[in-house]
C-alpha cells in the first residue's frame, strides 16, 4: 500500500469515476485504475462494485475509506509543513551562539528577525564555543556563532569578522597607552567564562603571550559572564578583557576605560556547520542578519558567510 494508491483510491471515490479520478490528479484513466487495482491485489479484496456508471465501496472499501482520507490528508499537511518551512514561514531553528552574543547582536538579531518571519520560533543557545562546537557536531544545533579557535574536526568553519580585543580598568593610568603582556600580570585580573576557563579561545591568547615573556597570567577573580566582570571591573578590583564592539554596546557600563594592546589582539568570530550539510534558508536568512549586524559594530571583515543550500551539492 503506497500514499499514491491510497490518493488515486480517495480521487476515485470523490469524484464517483476513474476517469474523474484522473482529472483531479492529473494522470491518464489507466494509471488511476491500475494502482487501485493493485491496492486491490496486495489485500486481495475488491474495493469497489464495478457496475454502472458510477463507482459503489465494497464493504472492504468503506472500511479503508475512512482510514485512507486521513493518510491523504496527513501527508499533505506535512507537505504543506515543509513547503512552509522552506520558504521560512514557520517553524523552529536552531543557533548557537557565542557567551556574549547580547553585547554584540543578540536583542537587534531577535528583532529583526521576528518582524520578518513572526511565525518561526527560534532557540538561540549562548554558550561557550566549545560547547557551541558540540552541539553542532551532534546535530541538536544547525549551526553556531562562535569565536576562534575551535576545533574543527567534522566542521566547516566561515570566518565573518575580526573584533579587536582591548584591556579593561577603571583605573585611566592602567590604561593611558597600549597595554603589554608585562602590565596586565603587574595588577590584579577578573576574567570570565570560568566553566571553560583556559579553553577560552581569548584567554588561550592572552596566556600564550605571557608565556613568551616567561610570565604566568593568574586571575584574582574568576566569573562565569562578562556582565559580572564588568561589574567588579567597575568597583576597581581589577582589570579584563573586553572586545571592542562590548565597548560600543549600550550595556557597556560607565566608567570603564579600555586600550588596544601594544601588538593588537584579535577575536575572529566564524559561522561553523556540520561537514557538507545543508542549511535551511531559515537559518541562513539568520545568519545574514548577524553577518550584517557584526560588521556594523567590528566592520574588520575576514570573511563570507555559508553559501545558500543549493551551493552545498557542488
Amino acid at each position: 500500500m503506497t500514499i499514491t494508491q491510497l490518493r488515486a483510491f480517495v480521487a476515485a471515490v470523490d469524484g464517483g469515476s476513474f476517469t474523474a479520478a484522473a482529472d483531479a490528479l492529473g494522470v491518464s484513466q489507466p494509471t488511476v485504475s491500475a494502482l487501485i487495482r493493485k491496492l486491490e491485489e496486495h489485500h486481495r479484496l475488491p474495493l469497489f462494485i464495478r457496475t454502472g456508471r458510477r463507482l459503489t465501496l465494497t464493504a472492504a472499501g468503506s472500511e479503508l475509506l475512512a482510514w485512507a482520507r486521513q493518510i491523504v490528508e496527513t501527508a499533505e499537511r506535512a507537505d504543506e509543513a515543509l513547503v512552509e518551512l522552506r520558504g521560512v514561514q514557520r517553524g523552529t531553528i536552531s543557533l548557537g551562539v557565542l557567551r556574549n552574543a547580547n553585547f554584540y547582536f543578540l536583542p537587534d538579531m531577535i528583532e529583526l528577525f521576528h518582524r520578518a518571519r513572526p511565525n518561526v520560533q527560534l532557540r538561540l543557545f549562548g554558550q561557550n564555543s566549545f560547547e557551541v562546537v558540540e552541539g553542532v557536531r551532534e546535530g541538536v544545533l544547525e549551526a553556531g556563532i562562535v569565536v576562534l579557535p575551535v576545533p574543527d574536526d567534522e566542521l566547516e568553519v566561515f570566518p565573518l569578522i575580526q573584533d579587536e580585543v582591548l584591556w579593561a580598568s577603571a583605573s585611566p593610568d592602567h590604561v593611558a597607552q597600549p597595554v603589554t603582556i608585562d602590565q596586565v600580570v603587574s595588577n590584579p585580573v577578573v576574567l570570565y567564562d570560568v566553566s571553560h576557563s583556559w579553553n577560552d579561545p581569548t584567554r588561550r591568547q592572552l596566556s600564550e603571550r605571557a608565556q613568551e615573556r616567561g610570565l604566568r597570567l593568574e586571575p584574582q577573580f574568576e566569573v562565569e559572564y562578562l556582565e559580572a566582570a564588568l561589574e567588579l571591573v567597575s568597583r576597581g578590583l581589577g582589570d579584563t578583557m573586553v572586545s571592542r564592539a562590548v565597548t560600543r554596546s549600550a550595556h557597556f557600563p560607565d566608567g570603564i576605560h579600555v586600550a588596544p594592546f601594544e601588538t593588537p589582539m584579535y577575536d575572529t568570530i566564524a559561522v561553523i556547520r556540520r561537514r557538507n550539510s545543508i542549511l535551511s534558508p531559515a537559518i541562513l536568512e539568520l545568519i545574514d542578519i548577524v553577518s550584517a549586524l557584526l560588521r556594523q559594530r567590528a566592520p574588520r571583515i575576514v570573511g563570507e558567510a555559508p553559501p545558500a543550500p543549493a551551493s552545498t551539492n557542488e
